[in-house]
């Protein structure tokens, strides 16, 4: 080897090798905002902030969103865009109340669970295997399904004692968990309204005074979704579906049956969700009772970047502030603007650094808004407060669209043989 040769295999390259980002843990932002939740609640007095009835509240408006959300993942990471959500959650709510009414609420969420399967059978059919538009196919599952659940509504439960055509009668209830000495001992913490360890003690009240068997359940199917997606061969062969179809078929993947599979389940998760509204959390069903719960858990799925972990953050963002404003009406909401603006001026100063300008200034201007908003009044109206849940998921989507990938051939018609 020459001399030259010595000294250019020496010779560093121009430009380091670029530093990634650590990505901060999901655990260390949940800390934070318990945090930041507590400073604001021991600062403005206002206990409901974290009480462990807003909490319980929150949980029970969470899990269907975040079914919803769990839906909405296996269908789009095998590349099948489920808009048609909504309309899966309503085939789930008509056919769990008539089977919850006539048969228990154990047959009941069975029953939900077929009936949000056949609108994913028919989404499968429609856009996997005669290759309509994914969004067309979804939207027309959602108008058909409002409509066969009033009509259903309207024969199945008119003249029954406490029913009528728009809602069924009172329906069974599954049983809840109750850890009486354990109740006991967290609302006492609860009630001395200390900083941090309050707040810990109404988590632990939630959890475990008349905790539904099907939010565990619920727990237990997202966990087992993430397990199956990303730990087993199914789960790869499935997600290559949605990352390059034609790819996987070449690898030997039948492209159509996972991807029908997925959709399948897909439909299936959204009907429980159907099915938690009506048995579990309202206890009836009502024409409308979704209220686009199907939308906001697609909102939720996108927030958590088509992950598990993720979607339950955006779930959980929606339950409590939904909650929030159920329980503690405009006054809890006003203390948390503070709250609020401080992230958004923190969050602008990171853009800032980034060399992010645009989108640093206008999260400057936000946070300064929303600061003034919060100095200028002392409660925030009622119509505005019932709109907090779909703003908070408005602002958080708009926040963390930057960071989102979507599976490379999410949305996209495929046809067998393409790989060839």
């Amino acid at each position: 080897m020459t001399v030259v040769d010595d000294v250019t295999a020496a010779t560093p390259s121009d430009k380091p090798p670029a530093r990634r980002r650590r990505r901060v843990p999901l655990w260390a932002w949940l800390v934070l905002l318990l945090v930041v939740v507590s400073a604001v609640r021991v600062v403005s007095s206002r206990h409901e902030l974290t009480s462990s009835g807003t909490l319980r509240e929150a949980l029970y408006a969470a899990i269907p969103i975040a079914l919803a959300a769990l839906a909405g993942l296996w269908a789009e990471r095998a590349g099948v865009v489920n808009i048609g959500l909504e309309g899966m959650m309503i085939l789930g709510t008509i056919g769990g109340a008539y089977f919850a009414f006539h048969h228990g609420w154990f047959l009941g969420l069975v029953a939900a669970i077929l009936f949000g399967a056949l609108g994913g059978a028919l989404h499968a059919l429609a856009t996997v295997w005669f290759g309509v538009d994914h969004i067309v196919s979804g939207v027309a599952i959602n108008i058909m399904a409002a409509g066969l659940a009033a009509s259903l509504a309207r024969a199945w439960f008119s003249g029954l004692a406490g029913g009528g055509p728009t809602q069924s009668p009172p329906l069974p209830s599954p049983p809840t968990i109750n850890i009486p000495p354990v109740v006991d001992a967290a609302r006492s913490v609860e009630d001395r309204h200390w900083f941090i360890v309050s707040d810990l003690a109404s988590i632990v009240g939630a959890l475990t005074r008349n905790l539904s068997t099907i939010t565990v359940v619920a727990v237990v199917l997202i966990l087992a979704s993430w397990w199956i997606l990303w730990r087993t061969s199914f789960g790869l062969r499935l997600r290559s579906c949605g990352e390059s179809p034609s790819a996987a078929e070449t690898l030997g993947v039948d492209v159509y049956r996972y991807k029908t599979y997925a959709v399948l389940i897909s439909g299936g998760i959204a009907g429980l969700a159907g099915g938690f509204l009506v048995v579990a959390w309202a206890g009836l069903y009502q024409n409308g009772i979704t209220n686009g719960r199907g939308y906001i858990g697609l909102a939720a799925m996108i927030f958590g970047n088509w992950r598990p972990s993720g979607l339950v953050a955006g779930a959980s963002l929606f339950g409590y502030t939904d909650a929030l404003q159920l329980r503690a009406g405009g006054g809890a909401v006003h203390a948390l603007l503070i709250a609020v603006a401080l992230g958004l001026l923190v969050y602008a100063v990171v853009l800032l650094r980034r060399a992010r300008r645009t989108a640093g200034v206008a999260a400057l201007v936000a946070g300064l808004l929303v600061a003034f908003w919060w100095s200028s009044t002392d409660e925030i109206a009622n119509d505005f407060v019932r709109m907090t849940p779909y703003v908070a998921t408005l602002l958080v989507l708009a926040l963390a669209s930057q960071r989102l990938r979507m599976p490379a051939a999410d949305g996209k018609i495929y046809r067998k043989g393409e790989a060839g």
